[in-house]
This record gives C-alpha cells, structure tokens and sequence, in this order.
C-alpha cells in the first residue's frame, strides 16, 4: 500500500484516487454538497481553504488545503 500526504499530517491510499480536481467548478460543489449530505465527505483540510477535491473509488471525497498540482506531483512519484 502506497500512501501519498495530503497535507497536515494527512495521507490517503494512493492506489484509491481516482481524480484530483479543481474544488471551483459547479460540478464539484454539487457533488460535494450531495456528498455531504451522505456522510462521504472527508475533510482533510485542517480549518484551511478547500484547494483541491480528491475523489476516491469507494465514492468517498476527500478536501485537501493542498493544491491540485502539487497533489498530482506527489502521486506520480
């Protein structure tokens, strides 16, 4: 099991991610807010700024302070 840091003393398994997006589009947000509602919200950010939404395949979403390209970075290592 490879596991990737999403910030704050937070990791996630890497083989589990099945995108890194953008937390700014609509999409995102609706699915977040439905999500939520569900109890499939992860919130890793610590208290700070929602930079990144990692979707996982177990249909779960985790919030990241992290950015998209430095999460996608550390991924691909």
């Amino acid at each position: 099991m490879a596991l990737v840091s999403i910030g704050f003393g937070n990791f996630i398994n890497k083989d589990r991610i099945v995108a890194i997006v953008n937390p700014s589009s609509s999409p995102i947000r609706r699915l977040k807010d439905t999500l939520e509602k569900e109890g499939k919200v992860i919130d890793a950010t610590q208290g700070r700024k929602t930079r990144a939404v990692i979707i996982t395949d177990s249909g779960h979403i985790v919030l990241s302070g992290i950015a998209v390209s430095t999460l996608a970075e550390r991924v691909n290592q």
